[in-house]
């Protein structure tokens, strides 16, 4: 474990996380409130508020009051407080950084470059504050007819435990960018940086009641805020079961939805790719954060000439990895819990091991949510091991022999969110890139879409996208507007 790494974890004391409403911590209505756990070493983490119903009503009502103000500031200034945001961001990088790995327990280079992306959010949207306009039609020389995109008014965000600060400026920036105002419900285990974010935004000079943050768990304050009749958009990131049941809450309301539902990727390799380079990306394709990225490539199918050998190359290193330094725990109990789970799993389905399948047993990661990175060979992709995202550092090896049998395998999943394509051929590149159902293709390489670029899922793994300039489209409503110029002389003669 890094010295960085430890200076922020050790002696730290318990934090106590409220809820930011209308420009203030304040606690619990009810006074409720929990103390979690420090995944990496297993002690305490921080006090965090729980959050009701009421809270909820209390942060959406205060949204509700400011949002008018909000959308009549010259786009100008909101550009300049969405700018000031990132700046603040990178002001406190440090401080922020020390935050995300004390909720999380991530490594120091991790936890710095999910911080910096979450500035980048608030520049890269600070520049596109004009940009949801709208249109003029030519229908007729009698009327004027032109379409507006306005905002939807306030906005849900819950965000999952796994990228807390990032996931939360994902949505933050381009809904208030679009001149919406939010309550944002971060998940109960890591709330840290979402509201030191909050508190940020107030210091950048956004009006007190436009950025929210409520705690809680999501069967209270999550379940609320869905169900609440002013939320008028609801976006949210994490299983399927959950955006299910946000779903059908939703339909019975009319309340459009955003939904990032999470992936089971496959990542083919063929014969004539860069082998070398593609077994570096291979792993971290599915070590990185521990595996707890919704768009993790776990599915390795690898074309059956050069299966044995390529095997070798991603398992060498993997077993270079260092736990706790390259990356860290599993940031909740539950998932440290399902994680081992699967390595159960996987032996009754007849998959077999070749690294990993058990947790690490150094001194200094005992008491921490840690595995050992694990990969499996001889599955089948009827497998659960196949089929269900694991949310943990497990990939699983599927061999192939042609184009089409790759293309078959990977769509046969319940998810389309990623899909990966190893090879120097270029017309194969393009044949498989558009064969794959999901949401983005990555080519010779495995690396996280950049905020210029939209993202979002197919399938199973969700609608509507973020990131990019597509994201404003989901964070606005469209409306047309007909204006009568008086009778037309042209028109009349022609009557």
């Amino acid at each position: 474990m890094t010295d960085a790494l430890t200076s922020v974890r050790i002696d730290a004391p318990v934090d106590e996380i409220r809820h930011w409403i209308n420009g203030r911590a304040v606690p619990s209505l009810s006074g409720a409130h929990r103390v979690g756990t420090d995944p990496a070493t297993g002690g305490p983490g921080a006090d965090v508020a729980l959050g009701t119903a009421d809270d909820v009503d209390a942060a959406v009502r205060a949204a509700c009051d400011a949002a008018w103000a909000w959308r009549k500031i010259a786009s100008a200034d909101r550009a300049r407080i969405l700018w000031d945001i990132g700046r603040l961001i990178r002001r406190d990088l440090d401080e922020l950084v020390g935050l995300e790995i004390r909720d999380t327990g991530k490594p120091l280079e991790s936890a710095r470059a999910e911080v910096r992306g979450a500035a980048e959010y608030f520049e890269f949207y600070a520049g596109l504050v004009n940009l949801p306009a709208g249109d003029i039609i030519d229908v007729v020389p009698t009327q004027h007819v032109y379409t507006l995109r306005e905002p939807y008014g306030v906005v849900g965000v819950i965000t999952p435990w796994n990228l807390p600060i990032n996931q939360a400026a994902r949505a933050a920036a381009p809904a208030l960018a679009a001149s919406n105002v939010i309550v944002v419900k971060p998940a109960e285990t890591t709330s840290r940086t979402t509201t030191a974010l909050a508190r940020l935004a107030t210091e950048a000079g956004i009006p007190d009641g436009v950025f929210n943050v409520v705690l809680g768990k999501g069967s209270e304050a999550g379940s609320a805020l869905v169900e609440h009749p002013l939320i008028r958009k609801l976006v949210f990131t994490g299983s399927v079961a959950v955006g299910q049941s946000i779903g059908r809450v939703a339909a019975d309301r009319i309340l459009p939805l955003t939904l990032e539902l999470g992936g089971k990727s496959a990542n083919i390799v063929f014969e004539d790719a860069d082998l070398d380079f593609a077994a570096t990306e291979a792993v971290r394709a599915f070590t990185t954060n521990a595996g707890q990225v919704c768009s993790s490539g776990t599915r390795l199918l690898v074309q059956r000439s050069i299966h044995d050998e390529f095997v070798r190359a991603v398992v060498d290193a993997t077993e270079r990895l260092r736990v706790g330094e390259d990356f860290g725990p599993l940031i909740t109990r539950d998932q440290y819990e399902t994680v081992l789970s699967y390595f159960d799993i996987a032996q009754g389905e007849g998959a077999t091991l070749v690294t990993g399948g058990d947790r690490p047993t150094a001194d200094t990661l005992e008491d921490g949510f840690y595995v050992n990175p694990t990969i499996y060979t001889q599955v089948d992709n009827s497998m659960r091991i196949a089929r269900e995202e694991i949310f943990g550092p497990v990939l699983v090896v599927i061999p192939f022999d042609t184009e089409d049998e790759a293309i078959a395998i990977a769509n046969d999943s319940d998810f389309g969110l990623v899909g990966g394509v190893w090879t120097e051929d270029l017309s194969r590149t393009l044949r498989v890139s558009e064969a794959i159902e999901a949401g983005q293709i990555y080519v010779n390489t495995w690396s996280t879409a950049a905020v210029q670029t939209p993202f979002g899922g197919q399938k199973a793994s969700g609608y509507g996208r973020e990131k990019g300039i597509e994201a404003l489209n989901h964070y606005t409503q469209l409306k047309s507007v007909t204006i009568s110029l008086g009778p037309s002389r042209a028109v009349q003669a022609v009557e």
